[in-house]
């Protein structure tokens, strides 16, 4: 039973005592979306959803900026950090500051189709070297103590027929991974947009749920095209657990209803306005330090959906807000228009 006392569960790892993330209910790493800041709002609505954030490739961890890239509030806990890359060394090294950082859990991308990534051989086209995957989840293991998994598609072009999918599987799993998400689609290299790619190539459930049933020791999170809490009931009956990505922050106020249905929370469903009314210390902290409004509030658009005003919500916290002489006077407004939803 998943009580809301317990959100997590003791690690397999005896290096460790930090407990293990549950990935009962997971919000999929999203480019350009699922910044701290949209992680900071989304856990005001569900305290047990495991975050992710952007992927956050090896080169940029290790020449850049990893402190901006790794900083985060420990109200986003629990939150797992993904990495693209496919030096194992590297990612190791990564995989240590996430650990460092504070970090629950340890990505590695082995799903992302776009071009940019697949020229410094991250993301999906790694799907074809099984062998080095399993490399890069070894080193990262052999570095830290906090999970490493991985996630990725049921096949690619050139290499999509199930057999080669357990041999992916199978070679991962060898080198020490037991936590596979699973986004139940192909991924096409040559020709389709990421944007495609997450609508083009079918959706094939009876695939992640094969390999459920032949790799029983596994954790298997089934990963596209959920859109209900509904949906990942019916799915938790055959998986370990379900991610949702762009339903989870188009329509982000179904998170406040995950902890109550999929956690057994004996606590009330937050309300959209007092989601809102909780950023506001964060919100001021954010423009002390020199940040803008909509640095936050792009995030919370969402929230604005089927109720009279909707549409002024997301006018003001979208429109408005860019023109705005006392941006926390058009959050009240906004704030106003939640009232009683």
């Amino acid at each position: 039973m998943h009580t809301a006392e317990s959100p997590t569960k003791t690690s397999q790892n005896p290096a460790t005592t930090r407990p293990e993330p549950s990935r009962r209910f997971c919000v999929a790493p999203m480019m350009d979306l699922t910044d701290r800041h949209c992680r900071f709002f989304l856990r005001q609505l569900s305290q047990h959803a495991l975050l992710y954030t952007e992927m956050v490739t090896s080169g940029a961890l290790l020449h850049g900026d990893a402190r901006r890239f790794l900083h985060h509030d420990q109200m986003e806990h629990p939150l797992a950090l993904q990495l693209g890359g496919s030096v194992p060394a590297e990612l190791a090294a990564c995989a240590k500051l996430a650990e460092q950082a504070g970090y629950d859990e340890v990505n590695l991308n082995v799903g992302c189709p776009s071009d940019r990534v697949q020229n410094n051989l991250i993301g999906a086209c790694l799907m074809g070297h099984p062998t080095l995957v399993a490399d890069c989840v070894k080193a990262m293991r052999d570095t830290v103590a906090i999970p490493v998994t991985v996630k990725h598609r049921i096949g690619i072009d050139g290499r999509d027929s199930y057999a080669e999918l357990c041999d992916f599987v199978g070679q991962v799993r060898e080198a020490g991974c037991r936590s596979f998400i699973v986004h139940a689609r192909i991924a096409i290299l040559a020709g389709l947009s990421p944007k495609e790619n997450r609508e083009i190539p079918p959706l094939r459930y009876e695939v992640a749920a094969q390999l459920k049933r032949d790799f029983p020791d596994l954790e298997i999170i089934l990963n596209g095209g959920i859109k209900t809490l509904e949906e990942c009931r019916q799915q938790l009956q055959t998986f370990d657990g379900v991610m949702l990505g762009r339903e989870a922050y188009h329509n982000p106020y179904l998170l406040a209803q995950v902890d109550r249905q999929l956690f057994d929370s004996p606590l009330p469903p937050i309300s959209r306005r007092e989601a809102l009314e909780r950023l506001r210390p964060y919100i001021q902290r954010h423009l002390v330090e020199g940040g803008a409004l909509h640095h936050i509030t792009r995030h919370v658009l969402g929230l604005g959906q089927g109720f009279p005003g909707a549409r002024r919500f997301r006018q003001l916290l979208s429109v408005d807000i860019h023109n705005a002489s006392d941006p926390l006077e058009l959050f009240e407004q906004a704030a106003a228009l939640l009232e009683g939803r």
